[in-house]
């Protein structure tokens, strides 16, 4: 199957609630919020799971 990975990734998580329990609402402003997204990419994840309010 062309496109799809072999072997195990990395899943980067951005929370950008206010309120998040793991990072205190770090990344509420959009530039942090996409600014740690490219670090997190830069560091090897191939994917961002990006968690917001519901």
């Amino acid at each position: 199957m062309s496109g799809v990975a072999r072997g195990p990734g990395v899943m980067g998580i951005l929370n950008v609630t206010p309120d998040s329990f793991s990072d205190g609402g770090r990344f509420v402003d959009a530039g942090e919020a996409v600014g740690h997204a490219l670090r997190m990419i830069a560091e090897g994840a191939a994917v961002i799971d990006v968690g917001g309010e519901s």
